[in-house]
């Protein structure tokens, strides 16, 4: 599906996602209350030139932290944290280790209404409604999405329900595989500390596909659902009473992102395909394109050999353009 597929009415709740990992600690973090101008983590006004939100910084890891603790108390995901990390441990970083905090964003080259998913990203962002002479923002937050063979569809669709609190139905292929493991799973899995959706979900106008939070937030992150999309607890939360049903959901798979900050500068940032297509000729000659559009049509504007290496990487990082 594009960006620009409609989905078929409504038809019926089916709740699909469920997930085979699980990890030892969690510490449960807060994204913060704003005081005084001091926005919560992740949000932020839209820049009035430019593109890019946040900034790349550093923390010192303690004795006690995992690398998934720090990622869950600064608002980025499991591949975040360990691409922004790659020589950290995950389990063990070591107390006074300098940990990278991936917190620079380019905003998707979408419509900035409702809520755009760009799965390659592994990140939702939220345009509140604001009222006349309030200033417009961003929220982002890192989700998990559907794993191989069950990848979470694309396309424009909308937000048709809130449940608090749901009861989780465990769909026949669940049911099954669960069964010939030897590992039968009830019919339904009331709310609490065992339900997958976690305490809020959030359904979309797509038969069986949902926004809600679960019970295994180190997974926040990764492609490990049956398609839906899973959000923190504490994320989920702050956003379910804010969300009016009928909000647009913009689902996308954008893994080349451009982007210039408020003076101009610009950068790009690379990820790892969902397809797992390796970035060929004409992928490199349309993120060229892109680059020499923003220049005024300066042919000789983007260097080829680095938009290469960024590509070839794909690692997540935002790169200055030299």
């Amino acid at each position: 599906m594009t960006s620009s597929t409609r989905y078929h009415p409504f038809q019926r709740f089916k709740q699909l996602c469920f997930s085979r990992f699980t990890f030892a600690a969690w510490l449960i973090a807060s994204t913060g209350a704003a005081s005084g101008d001091e926005l919560p983590k992740g949000h932020f006004p839209l820049p009035e030139a430019g593109n890019m939100v946040g900034e790349v910084y550093t923390v010192t890891a303690s004795e006690e932290d995992t690398l998934l603790d720090i990622a869950q108390a600064h608002n980025v995901g499991y591949e975040e944290i360990r691409m922004a990390n790659p020589d950290v441990s995950i389990w063990l970083p070591g107390e006074g280790t300098e940990v990278t905090i991936p917190g620079q964003f380019i905003l998707p080259d979408e419509e900035r209404t409702g809520i755009v998913i760009n799965v390659a990203e592994l990140r939702l962002y939220y345009y509140p409604e604001v009222e006349e002479g309030e200033t417009p923002q961003v929220e982002t937050y890192p989700v998990g999405i559907g794993r191989d063979a069950y990848n979470t569809p694309l396309g424009i669709t909308e937000t048709t329900m809130r449940l608090e609190n749901p009861a989780w139905y465990p769909p026949e292929s669940i049911r099954r595989e669960a069964a010939e493991r030897g590992d039968p799973t009830p019919e339904v899995v009331p709310p609490g500390a065992d339900n997958p959706l976690g305490q809020y979900a959030i359904l979309l106008d797509i038969p069986g596909y949902l926004i809600h939070g679960t019970n295994q937030p180190d997974g926040i992150g990764m492609r490990a659902s049956r398609g839906c999309i899973r959000m923190h607890p504490d994320d989920i939360a702050s956003i379910f009473w804010r969300v009016p049903v009928g909000t647009q959901v913009n689902i996308i798979d954008s893994p080349i992102k451009v982007g210039w900050d408020t003076d101009g500068k610009g950068y790009i940032q690379a990820f790892t395909a969902t397809d797992e297509k390796a970035y060929g000729m004409d992928t490199l000659l349309n993120v060229v394109g892109l680059i020499e559009q923003h220049e005024s049509g300066n042919a000789h504007s983007a260097d080829y050999q680095q938009v290469r290496e960024v590509l070839e990487r794909a690692n997540g990082q935002i790169v200055p353009r030299s």
